[in-house]
């Protein structure tokens, strides 16, 4: 009778340790200790947001670009040009003489570059192209970057948790070794089960070095998005991000792909540069005509000015061929920034409906799981647990049994972080968060 009440004690215990193990990949840990930063992804964003060099990088190259704008526009400094005439006075003076008073004479001529009409406003339009190119480019730098940190933080939360669950499982294997040493020492099992739990725990143990080196490089990725040292310390990831109802309605493959078509950064910067490659075009067209100089001088005599002269310069565009090879070369040069807009176009809705479909599709499978496979991989553990204690099971059905939970288990969490993962780069694609 001793013997049999030990064996429901620890059945208790077993089953109560499993029943305990998390359903759902959200649910909260306590932090670490070690640090606060890591917590939860929110505040990664926002730390990556203020240190990251290379998103400051990429928003000074696009302040730099928009302050380009205005100089592109403008016309060309003036040039003011002093010719002095007879230093020597006739040869009167033993050395030259540089004062306009005391020679022959002084002009001065004051003369300004005017480029063909139309040429200004041609130049500004291709500089605020080439701005706006670099602030779409800006924009995919930092969607790129959140997606990255929300997809390093998923695999940290996801390594993490599949440590603490290996670690719940192995405690369950060392009370499952219990329960079989007890039968053994009552020659109610074979030694073989014994070692068969033995086995299972060396497994086990060899799984969680695997899974503290992956979180290990989880968090090293995770630091260097975040522009951290390597081993910075981080805490234990509480949760990833709900998906509350109004983001779900979003889900819809027309309503995301029109999203995609007017806000992605990278389809954006495409444009930009398909706009700028069509206004040099139109700028070598304009180089068919000339570009002019005026200029106004005062010719000085003694202390006065005696004359005024008029100056008209233009250049004569006559080398017609090279202006026309120039001009094929600007118009291929478009064709080629259109076909590189449509490429990337079609490159970016591939990737946002495979990205929803596997959404959809671990959204689906998480369901299952919840709602299906596990309950019923607990009931079968119950069962087989129950049909050990009186023999009727021996001991490899229940190992499956309980490995059958822990599959569904890290199943579920895996779709939980696949999910997730996809979301992320559903959101660089569309340019916002849902």
């Amino acid at each position: 009778m001793a013997t049999f009440w030990y064996h429901r004690s620890n059945s208790a215990l077993l089953l109560g340790l499993f029943f305990a193990l998390p359903l759902q990949a959200e649910t909260p840990v306590p932090d670490t200790p070690v640090a606060g930063l890591g917590t939860h992804v929110e505040a990664l964003l926002d730390w990556a947001e203020q240190h990251n060099p290379e998103l400051a990088a990429m928003r000074f190259e696009a302040e730099a670009a928009s302050e380009r704008v205005a100089p592109a526009g403008a016309l060309p400094d003036p040039m003011l040009r002093m010719e002095l005439q007879d230093v020597t006075n006739k040869g009167l003076d033993a050395s030259p003489n540089l004062l306009p008073g005391r020679i022959g004479g002084a002009k001065y001529t004051l003369s300004q570059s005017l480029p063909f009409w139309g040429k200004r406003d041609l130049q500004r339009d291709l500089a605020a192209a080439e701005a706006s190119g670099a602030q779409s480019q800006q924009r995919a730098t930092h969607a790129e970057l959140r997606d990255l940190i929300k997809t390093a933080y998923a695999q940290h939360y996801q390594a993490q948790h599949e440590i603490r669950l290996t670690q719940e499982i192995l405690q369950l294997a060392r009370q499952l070794e219990q329960v079989t040493q007890s039968r053994y020492a009552n020659g109610l099992a074979p030694q073989q089960d014994l070692i068969k739990a033995q086995i299972e725990q060396t497994a086990l143990r060899n799984e969680l070095i695997a899974l503290q080196t992956e979180a290990h490089h989880a968090q090293i990725k995770l630091n260097a998005a975040l522009a951290r040292p390597a081993t910075a310390p981080l805490a234990m990831p509480r949760a990833l991000r709900p998906l509350s109802a109004a983001a779900a309605a979003k889900l819809d493959a027309a309503w995301l792909e029109e999203r995609a078509r007017e806000a992605n950064p990278f389809l954006l910067a495409r444009a930009s540069q398909t706009t700028a490659a069509s206004n040099a075009e139109a700028l070598t067209h304009k180089n068919r005509y000339p570009d002019f100089t005026l200029g106004i001088s005062p010719v000085q005599q003694g202390n006065r000015v005696s004359e005024w002269e008029l100056m008209l310069e233009l250049n004569i565009p006559l080398q017609q061929g090279s202006r026309r090879a120039q001009e094929r070369a600007a118009a291929h040069q478009t064709a080629a920034a259109r076909s590189r807009l449509q490429a990337a176009s079609n490159f970016v809705l591939a990737d946002l409906h495979e990205s929803l479909s596997a959404l959809q599709a671990a959204r689906a499978q998480a369901r299952l799981i919840e709602q299906g496979l596990l309950p019923q991989t607990e009931l079968n553990y119950h069962a087989a647990l129950a049909g050990y204690q009186t023999g009727k099971v021996d001991f490899a059905t229940l190992q499956d049994a309980g490995r059958e939970i822990r599959k569904a288990k890290i199943n579920l969490l895996r779709t939980h972080v696949s999910a997730e993962i996809r979301r992320a780069q559903i959101e660089r694609i569309i340019g916002e968060e849902l």
